[in-house]
């Protein structure tokens, strides 16, 4: 009893997180409740309207976007988290506050000034006059103090510290020196244009991103999560390693649901984690393998994080070529992984799950199947129709609305209640799947306006020093620029969310990439530039020692969180072998490519080489590798990633470089053929 009630409590513990990153940490009143209640529901049905009843321009449209998160972020998110008495005033949880209510609605008429008075905005461009300054001001001061609410104070710090920089800059040493920018142009570029707070950020979460996460959480709500993880269960439980397995599976089927790491962990961590725990993998193990793959949930095409979306208007591409861009390095990282799973098993001798826990595959299906229908008419709608994203989600959504409808009459039927009830549980999925959906929402929408200020202060000037210094650094070494990048994302995405990450990290150092690639005789696709600072904003979540990631999974296995986050960053490193590969070699993500057959080959050349890498990571292959199986699978891995850095080496060009796949295969089979009979030789003796 005392370790169920260690459990439960650890569990609680997982909860929180969650809570803790979905701002749902308030127990309201009951007036306060309906209030909250109906502003998520509000905001879900605007945004459902957008592309569907409501022309509105863009800058109306990003201004809504805001004022509903800032109104929102206010009512269901205390100024602290803690539970000193002295400080209760300022951390209330069981009611909202009269000071939080002045910031909400503060926060409401500053985000929508610009739409109100626009025209008059933009004939006196450039020059604002008193009122616009301050609304300025308090929108900037109240956007800081509803990020660092909402998702720590590590974004609103690095704004206020671009802002001090673009003030400070002509009182600075030398080396540091910048001409520096007024109120009235600060003012006019960040709160009085798009091109800061209403930036494109904004502009993506307000009118794509919103709508994929209404479909995940409607879809989760719908049950869909634990369905997925279900019917990876039936079809590898039995395997060895099954329920890791499993694990990898359901956490790359869930993040097609949920845009969370922390989100997955909880949907799909409560059944594999105690499953894995019981074939026989240690704690903190069995963690790390839900942590890496909740993490690489954002990868996974074609609902990828919400920095995906924002890729494709910053490379000014259709959201269709990022998921093809992104396809095989995900496919290759998610595959990486469930070799992991099978090596790590390997290791401590676990076998599959006993019959009696494998759910019977076509029962399993047979109980979600319709889950599969908004996501097919997702897919339809974006790869072969070629619809924009905010249509295609819009699509799927009406599609999911049908599809919760049968599910809540059909069970209705099934156990014998009355129509209506089924109506009623088909309102109050709905109802529930708006409200998380707003909920989930909060922390992009605040991550992308704060970061607006950074985009914008780089765009005053300061870019193009900061470039400079960049590579400065580095030497003109285009390896150490990729090792100075992937260092910062990580340094920075510990206190950021992953689209933070990327659009702070995007701004700064993409064009460099390309820049200082291209100076250097190596060819860097922008898409390239772009997946790499969104690769390395992914892993952060579960770098130590802040990984919340790490802390959730921890929670729920009753494993240290710090070792668990360790474990976990030690089997990302195969996401970032595959982010250094794509850099070198970018037919990874099928630049240039336009025949199928070489996209399948690429396709199939990763995979192979990743499970190398993973044999020379996992130091196990057959067997225990021993000092001489090493080069075999480094030689392999990289023959396979980069066929045409080998081949230069024989100083041959072109579509020869793909033969290069059988001298991978060759390298690979000596290192298994060696450990095959190391071990028929030791069974022997």
């Amino acid at each position: 009893m005392g370790a169920e009630a260690e459990k439960k409590g650890r569990q609680e513990t997982a909860e929180e997180i969650l809570r803790r990153e979905t701002g749902a940490l308030r127990q309201f009143r009951p007036f306060e409740g309906y209030l909250v209640t109906g502003i998520c529901v509000a905001w879900a049905l605007y945004q459902l309207a957008l592309p569907s009843v409501i022309i509105i321009d863009q800058t109306t449209e990003r201004s809504i976007h805001l004022a509903f998160a800032m109104g929102l972020l206010f009512l269901v998110r205390p100024i602290f988290i803690t539970t000193n008495p002295k400080l209760r005033w300022l951390a209330a949880t069981d009611r909202i506050p009269v000071a939080d209510y002045v910031c909400a609605i503060l926060g409401v008429i500053t985000s929508l000034y610009l739409a109100i008075d626009y025209e008059s905005i933009a004939m006196r461009a450039g020059i604002p006059v008193t009122r616009d300054i301050v609304s300025g001001v308090i929108l900037v001061v109240l956007l800081l103090e509803a990020t660092r609410r909402m998702i720590g104070p590590a974004l609103s710090f690095i704004a206020i510290l671009f802002t001090a920089y673009a003030f400070l800059g002509p009182h600075l040493p030398d080396f540091l020196a910048y001409k520096g920018v007024s109120l009235t142009k600060y003012m006019s570029n960040v709160t009085l244009s798009t091109e800061g707070i209403y930036g494109i950020p904004l502009g993506v979460s307000s009118a794509i991103v919103y709508l994929f996460v209404l479909l995940g959480a409607i879809l989760n709500k719908a049950g869909a999560g634990d369905f997925f993880t279900k019917l990876a269960l039936s079809l590898l439980g039995r395997y060895k390693g099954g329920a890791a397995k499993a694990a990898v599976v359901a956490s790359a089927a869930t993040g097609l649901v949920s845009g969370s790491s922390i989100a997955n962990i909880v949907t799909t961590g409560n059944f594999t984690i105690p499953l894995m725990k019981r074939i026989g993998y240690p704690p903190k193990k069995a963690a790390a393998v839900e942590v890496a793959a909740s993490t690489d949930g954002q990868l996974m095409p074609p609902i990828m994080g919400a920095a995906a979306f924002i890729i494709a208007e910053y490379v000014n591409v259709p959201y269709v070529d990022v998921i093809k861009a992104a396809a095989i390095p995900a496919f290759a990282s998610y595959f990486g992984l469930f070799c992991i799973t099978h090596l790590e098993a390997s290791k401590h001798g676990i076998k599959g799950l006993p019959p009696e826990l494998v759910p019977r595959f076509f029962a399993t299906l047979k109980t979600g199947l319709h889950y599969m229908v908004p996501v097919i008419v997702l897919l339809v709608e974006l790869i072969y129709f070629r619809h924009s994203p905010e249509l295609s989600a819009f699509r799927s959504i009406l599609v999911l609305l049908v599809v919760v409808f049968y599910q809540e009459i059909r069970n209705a039927i099934v156990e014998k209640r009355s129509i209506v009830s089924g109506l009623k549980s088909t309102l109050f999925i709905l109802r529930d799947g708006m409200v998380q959906g707003s909920r989930n929402m909060l922390a992009v929408a605040l991550a992308c306006a704060s970061a607006g200020i950074i985009v914008a202060v780089v765009n005053m000037g300061i870019g193009g020093m900061i470039s400079a210094v960049v590579e400065y650094i580095s030497g003109g070494n285009f390896f150490f620029l990729l090792l100075i990048t992937a260092f910062a994302s990580l340094m920075i995405g510990m206190g950021l969310p992953t689209t933070a990450t990327y659009i702070v990290m995007a701004s700064l150092t993409a064009p460099v990439l390309v820049e200082v690639g291209e100076t250097y005789g190596f060819i860097v696709p922008l898409m390239a530039a772009h997946l790499f600072c969104f690769y390395f904003g992914i892993l952060a979540d579960d770098t130590p020692p802040v990984g919340l990631a790490a802390y959730a999974a921890s929670a729920i296995a009753m494993s240290e969180p710090i070792p668990t986050g360790v474990q976990g960053f030690l089997y990302d490193i195969r996401t970032s072998f595959i982010a250094f590969m794509f850099m070198f070699n970018p037919e990874l993500i099928l630049n240039g490519i336009t025949s199928w057959l070489k996209a399948i080959m690429i396709f199939v050349m990763a995979l192979v080489g990743m499970s190398a890498f993973e044999c020379f990571a996992q130091g196990w292959g057959l067997s225990k590798n021993k000092w001489y199986d090493i080069p075999f699978f480094l030689a392999t891995a990289f023959t396979l990633l980069n066929p045409g850095a080998v081949a230069s080496l024989f100083h041959i060009t072109g579509n020869s470089k793909y033969y290069f796949f059988f001298l991978g295969l060759f390298f690979y089979s000596i290192a298994l053929m060696v450990q095959r009979y190391r071990m028929s030789h030791q069974s022997v003796s």
